[in-house]
């Protein structure tokens, strides 16, 4: 019972979490910004795509910490240590009044095995939670090196040493705890590993408990922090046509229009890319017409693979600078589940209606416990009456 009720707590503070975030998406939901790969700048994409990626991961951990609960609902009462009692027992009625949907069947397993795995299950879908969280700030902390980074914590501290620093403590200190929990959740492995079954070790609630108290600060300073976050639309699309995170698009663009291998159009984006660096070039001020002899360049170089090739490049200055185009490339995406704005939209109203769904499954679940601990009091209330 009480390994329930924590693990009910996590899942209400995990909601919460989620629907921090979908707020902050509701609020950026035209923001677009780099995303990494590597640690490297990356690819485009809508803020709001991005950050839904992420609640999908958090849907996953909340199916699997429902499939947890339920495995976690049976009643292993009347089971006594090893093969029940010569009491005749009603361990099914036991079991409905505690609010469990039935009985752990084997009354050896009950007492010497299950309970064992109780816990053990428990603590080890505590994991996924956690590493999931740390991707999300790691995502956030991988731009905040930058001199002026465009996702901000409005809770910073400055630097003992250095006045010009604002370390994002609280995206640290969530990222610390989330790692002291994950070493948490490999102890309770460690404690039931190699014993004979029926042992206490791995049976500690208070341990448990203590895990679980971490797990909740954890998610629940995760979901505060998530509305201190702060984002610079402009300062964003600015880092973007900085720098040459659209070259994809131009190999793709070549391709799909003109039929020109992809291995030429890769070719052709990295020298550049090359080029544009070398010589200080971006997108936004690099001359149509050196792209144009890049273009002429390679193709040379390429007739005896490719003899079709033309010198000309295909793109017009129009195009060409379009296929640049953060905005441009996000909106033109196809794909089911891509960042282009029915789609986000549909993704949106979909975490929605998850989110709403998880919801009522957590209120659903509470509400059932309250009631069956208000038929027992009544029980025991009656008995006592009867008793005098």
């Amino acid at each position: 019972t009480v390994l329930r009720e924590q693990l009910l707590r996590f899942m209400q503070l995990a909601l919460a979490a989620r629907q921090s975030l979908l707020t902050k998406i509701r609020e950026n939901f035209e923001v677009i910004v780099p995303n990494y790969t590597n640690g490297v700048a990356a690819q485009p994409n809508a803020l709001a795509h991005q950050w839904l990626g992420h609640v999908q991961s958090f849907e996953r951990d909340f199916r699997a910490l429902a499939f947890a609960w339920q495995e976690l609902n049976f009643s292993p009462m009347g089971s006594c240590v090893l093969n029940g009692t010569g009491w005749p027992l009603n361990r099914k009625r036991m079991a409905q009044l505690l609010g469990f949907d039935g009985v752990l069947l084997n009354a050896y397993d009950a007492g010497q095995i299950a309970t064992e795995d109780a816990f053990l299950s428990v603590s080890q879908v505590l994991v996924a939670p956690m590493l999931h969280l740390g991707h999300f700030l790691q995502d956030i902390m991988t731009q905040y090196a930058q001199s002026r980074p465009w996702i901000l914590v409005s809770s910073t501290y400055a630097s003992s040493a250095m006045p010009q620093k604002r370390n994002p403590g609280s995206l640290i200190d969530i990222r610390r705890d989330a790692s002291q929990v994950l070493s948490e959740t490999q102890s309770e492995v460690w404690r039931l590993h190699n014993l004979m079954p029926g042992m206490y070790d791995g049976k500690d609630l208070a341990i448990t408990g203590e895990l679980f108290e971490d797990a909740c600060q954890v998610m629940d300073a995760f979901g505060k922090v998530l509305a201190l976050l702060k984002i610079d639309a402009s300062r964003a699309l600015e880092e973007l046509n900085s720098d040459w995170t659209a070259s994809q698009e131009l190999a793709d663009i070549l391709m799909r229009r003109f039929a020109i291998p992809f291995r030429i159009g890769h070719r052709f984006a990295s020298s550049l890319v090359s080029f544009a660096r070398t010589n200080q070039f971006t997108p936004k001020n690099i001359r149509y017409e050196d792209v144009c002899t890049l273009w002429y360049e390679l193709a040379a170089k390429e007739q005896a693979e490719e003899p079709g090739l033309a010198a000309a490049f295909p793109l017009s200055k129009d195009a060409f600078f379009a296929a640049l185009d953060p905005l441009h490339i996000v909106s033109e995406r196809q794909t089911e589940g891509g960042p282009q704005l029915t789609e986000r939209q549909r993704l949106l109203d979909q975490a929605t209606t998850q989110y709403e769904a998880d919801c009522e499954w957590v209120k659903t679940t509470q509400d059932k416990l309250q009631q069956r601990e208000n038929d027992l009091e009544q029980i025991f209330c009656s008995l006592i009456l009867s008793a005098s």
